[in-house]
């Protein structure tokens, strides 16, 4: 069993901003199930499914990305899966806009969602697939910037950059975090 969490903020005022794009990720591979209804588990939406023999769970935490930690830890224990089997996706202000980057470990790089999970989980390694949001210009507040939505010229690229992702994902579900990285972390 592998476990995908998607972060993201709940709430409307938050839908379609970048920091939601985790959501919005994990939205792309519900829609290819189609239309499994979630339920309310873990302190967030939980969709129990399969991705070829892969039983899979998809996980968006409904607790805010800054304690998303608390939704994920309780997922992890109940199932009691190995860190190795989990991936978490979520926006990374370091790289270019719709640039992907998979990890098998290491620091949150300043993403809050992800520092909160390493705190619970008392570990840091497990996969995460980042999405490159891109960094703030004329000195935009970087918390202003990951809650605004996305500029009309990225709008348009991305549903294709959301699929691309969602490629990502299910490429490591199926196949693991090496061919993944060799597929999808493009310089």
């Amino acid at each position: 069993m592998k476990i995908v969490v998607g972060l993201g903020n709940p709430g409307r005022q938050y839908q379609e901003t970048r920091h939601n794009i985790g959501f919005m990720i994990l939205a792309e591979l519900a829609f290819r199930l189609k239309s499994v209804k979630p339920k309310l588990r873990f302190q967030g939406d939980l969709v129990e499914t399969k991705f070829g023999e892969e039983q899979t769970l998809l996980l968006a935490p409904n607790t805010f990305m800054n304690r998303s930690g608390l939704s994920v830890s309780e997922a992890v224990r109940f199932y009691k899966l190995p860190l190795e089997h989990l991936l978490v996706v979520c926006d990374d202000l370091n790289l270019p806009f719709g640039k992907l980057r998979m990890r098998t470990s290491g620091s949150s790089g300043g993403q809050n969602g992800l520092n909160d999970i390493i705190q619970k989980l008392s570990s840091d390694a497990f996969c995460r697939l980042r999405f490159g949001i891109d960094r703030p210009v004329d000195n935009v507040n970087a918390a202003n910037y990951v809650l605004s939505k996305f500029l009309p010229n990225e709008q348009k690229k991305l549903p294709d950059l959301k699929i691309e992702a969602a490629n990502a994902v299910e490429c490591w579900i199926k196949n693991g975090p090496q061919e993944t990285m060799n597929r999808y972390n493009h310089t």
